[in-house]
Formats: C-alpha cells, sequence, structure tokens
C-alpha cells in the first residue's frame, strides 16, 4: 500500500527531517522503511530520494487474538522474563509531510522465549504483564522500548505486534485517549533467529519453526520491508530499528 505522495520531491528540511538531528539514518539491503537510526552524534548524508522510498505507509495486517490494552507507559518490558536483550528503536513518521511524528503512543506485545503471552488464560498466564507497553515518540518520532528477542510458537514466525496510537496523553502511567492509526507486525532476518533460538532459554523450545517464507503474514506485512534492522549478536544482544509510515489521521478498521 503505497503513499500518494511518496514520489513528491523532498526538501532539505523534509530529508533531514527523515535522517534526524542527531543519529545515523541508513536504508539497509535497499528497503522502504528501513532506517536505522540513533546510532551516532551526527547523521550520514541521506538523499532526498532515499528519504522518499522510507515515506511510504507501512501495511496493516491483523492485530491477532492476544492483544490486551494494558496501555501501561514504560520504557522497560522485560519484568525479568529471560531471553537475549533487545532494544527496539521504533520512528515514526507521518507519510503526509515526510516528517517524524512527535508524542505517538507505540503500543508492544509480543511472546517470550518459550513462546507464552502475558495475560492470557490460553497460556497459563492470567494477570501477567510481561512483554506488554507503550512508549511515546520523542521530538525526532523515536519510541525506545527494551525487551527480549522474541520467542516463537507453532504456526507463526517470529514476530512483535504494535499498533501506533495518535493524540493520547500519559495520565498516571497509562495512555489515555487519542485513536489507533496504524496496527502492524515486526520481523526479523532467518539468520538472526537461528542465532538467538541456539542459545538458552530458547534452545529449550521444541516447537517447530515456522519460516518467514511460509507465514502470510510477513508478506502482507511488506516481506524484507518488515524485517528489523539488527546490530549486535545473540551473545550480547541486539539494537533493533525500523521506521513506521503512518497517516496519523487514519483510523483503520481492526482486523
Amino acid at each position: 500500500m503505497a503513499d500518494q505522495h511518496s514520489d513528491k520531491r523532498l526538501t532539505r528540511r523534509q530529508t533531514l527531517g527523515i535522517a534526524g538531528a542527531a543519529g545515523t539514518a541508513v536504508v539497509l539491503g535497499g528497503g522502504a522503511g528501513k532506517l536505522l537510526s540513533g546510532m551516532a552524534e551526527e547523521p550520514d548524508d541521506v538523499t532526498a530520494a532515499t528519504a522518499a522510498r522510507s515515506c511510504k505507509l507501512t501495511p496493516e495486517v491483523t492485530e491477532g487474538p492476544f492483544y490486551v490494552a494494558l496501555e501501561r507507559i514504560r520504557k522497560d518490558i522485560t519484568e525479568g522474563r529471560p531471553g537475549v536483550p533487545l532494544t527496539l528503536k521504533l520512528r515514526v513518521v507521518d507519510v503526509r509531510k515526510c516528517a517524524p511524528i512527535h508524542g505517538a503512543a507505540v503500543d508492544v506485545w509480543h511472546c517470550d522465549a518459550g513462546g507464552l503471552y502475558s495475560d492470557e488464560s490460553s497460556n497459563g498466564t492470567s494477570g501477567q504483564t510481561y512483554l506488554r507497553g507503550v512508549q511515546l515518540t520523542n521530538k525526532k518520532g523515536y519510541a525506545t522500548i527494551k525487551t527480549i528477542y522474541p520467542g516463537h510458537y507453532t504456526g507463526r514466525a517470529t514476530h512483535i505486534h504494535l499498533k501506533v496510537h495518535i493524540g493520547g496523553k500519559a495520565r498516571g502511567g497509562t495512555l489515555r485517549g487519542g485513536h489507533v492509526s496504524h496496527t502492524g507486525q515486526l520481523f526479523f532476518a532467518e539468520s538472526a533467529n537461528s542465532s538467538v533460538y541456539s542459545v538458552s532459554p530458547y534452545s529449550s523450545d521444541t516447537q517447530q519453526r515456522t519460516l518467514n517464507a511460509s507465514d502470510s503474514i510477513y508478506a502482507q506485512a511488506g516481506g524484507t520491508n518488515a524485517e528489523v534492522s539488527l546490530k549486535g549478536s545473540a551473545a550480547s544482544g541486539f539494537v533493533g530499528a525500523i521506521v513506521l509510515g503512518v497517516n496519523p489521521k487514519s483510523t483503520p478498521a481492526a482486523v
């Protein structure tokens, strides 16, 4: 689903808005929407064409059966769950202006190293809240969340769920008001998955893995464009980044 403004010529100001006033901005592997940012003090040079390829709507996909409207604002969502550390740097961009959105709320949830979601009776985790949380984007459009690399379960490739809320406010540690402008899922390269699943505690999970190529939602989400760009290793942990292109005026129906 391409945005109608994606072919517009960008001004230098718009280009720098995507690159960020502080941080590297690089499209990895030519993938639209995968800017690895916030890793350096000064930005790399970014062409207008590169930035333009990133100013496209990120496809909508199903929220799945495990969404819980917890809406708790917190930077670290691990709650002590064991696993390979993963710091997510999620940048929200307004595709109409090709500029970062300040104050958007990125709501993420995913399974633990054993493939279980919190607060799910079917997983025996009712009342637990691990690996669920919300962060508001800063002036450069970044929401940074500390979590662990997700595990896997039968029938789905490795993934993280997310929603982008627009117009909400932080009150008493929770998100109040606003509307959802995007529901999506993030994926990872199979090489990273294999590396992580060879170490404990992931290696004790004997459930059959579903590869990206066999997961229909992976294709719906944009294939390699939906993969988080990673730096690091299974031994030391990862920093993962991706750009989410949204129309803040949009209110797509949940699927």
